[in-house]
C-alpha cells in the first residue's frame, strides 16, 4: 500500500504516524473472514484501507444483527483505548480489501506513547457509540426499506465504489430480517431506478435518490463523524 489510506492514521502527527506504521503490517481482508468473536481477547488491531468490516452482535444463539461498520474511517479494536482487551461483538469482513494490522501488545505500546492517538481513538469511540445507538433505534422504529437504504449507503461509503458484492441472504443476516422482506424492499429500490442488482452484484444508480429514501439515522451518523473527526 503506497498510501496510508486510513483516516485515523492520517490524522496523526507525522512522527506518531511513522512510528505506528513501522509497527504495522499490510494484510488482505478476505470476504466473510471472522476477525474476532464476542468475549474473546483480540490478538490484532486492524486499520482498514480498502476493505470494511461488519460488527455483529449475536443474540441467544441466533446469527445476530449488525450494529456497526468499520472502514477506512476507523479501526477494529478501539476498545483497547479503554483498557479492555476482549471484543464485544463478532467482526466479519463484509468487503474484501487491504488493512494495516498490528498486534495488541505493540498497539498498546504506541497508544501509551502517543497522546494524539489516544485523543483520536476517544473521539472515534464516541462515533461508534452513536452508530450503535442509531442501529438500535433504527431496528425498532424504521421500516425495512429505510433500514436497507441506510445499510446500502453505509456500505457504499466504505466500499468507495458504486458497485459491491452482497446477497439477499447476507442482507437478511446483517439487518436481522427475513429474506422475503429484503427481497421485496430491494425490488422496490430497483424498480425505482435507485439500484441495480444481478447475481450478488449491487450497483448504486442514484445516490441522491437513496439518501432521500434513507431514514434520519444515516445523516445523523455522518454529522457526528464530521463534527468529531472531520
Amino acid at each position: 500500500m503506497s498510501a496510508v489510506e486510513n483516516h485515523l492514521i492520517e490524522r496523526l502527527p507525522r512522527p506518531d504516524r511513522a512510528r505506528l506504521l513501522a509497527a504495522c503490517e499490510p494484510v488482505d481482508l478476505a470476504l466473510s473472514n471472522v476477525l474476532c468473536e464476542p468475549g474473546q481477547p483480540i490478538r490484532h488491531v486492524y486499520f482498514p484501507t480498502q476493505g470494511f468490516i461488519s460488527l455483529v452482535t449475536p443474540v441467544d444463539g441466533s446469527p445476530g444483527v449488525e450494529v456497526g461498520m468499520v472502514g477506512r474511517e476507523g479501526m477494529l479494536g478501539a476498545q483497547l483505548a479503554l483498557g479492555v482487551a476482549t471484543a464485544p461483538w463478532r467482526a466479519l469482513v463484509q468487503g474484501a480489501g487491504g488493512a494495516w494490522r498490528i498486534g495488541t501488545v505493540a498497539f498498546k505500546r504506541e497508544l501509551a506513547r502517543s497522546p494524539a492517538l489516544q485523543r483520536g481513538l476517544n473521539r472515534y469511540l464516541y462515533v461508534l457509540m452513536v452508530q450503535h445507538a442509531a442501529s438500535a433505534g433504527c431496528l425498532r422504529f424504521h421500516l425495512t426499506g429505510q433500514r436497507l437504504v441506510r445499510w446500502l449507503l453505509m456500505s457504499q461509503d466504505r466500499a468507495h465504489s458504486d458497485s459491491f458484492h452482497v446477497t439477499h441472504e447476507f442482507l437478511a443476516y446483517m439487518l436481522g430480517m427475513r429474506r422475503v422482506g429484503i427481497t421485496a424492499a430491494a425490488s422496490a429500490l430497483q424498480k425505482g431506478g435507485l439500484i441495480e442488482y444481478h447475481r450478488g452484484e449491487l450497483t448504486v444508480l442514484d445516490r441522491q435518490g437513496l439518501e432521500a429514501a434513507a431514514c434520519s439515522c444515516y445523516a445523523a451518523d455522518r454529522r457526528t463523524y464530521t463534527d468529531l473527526l472531520g
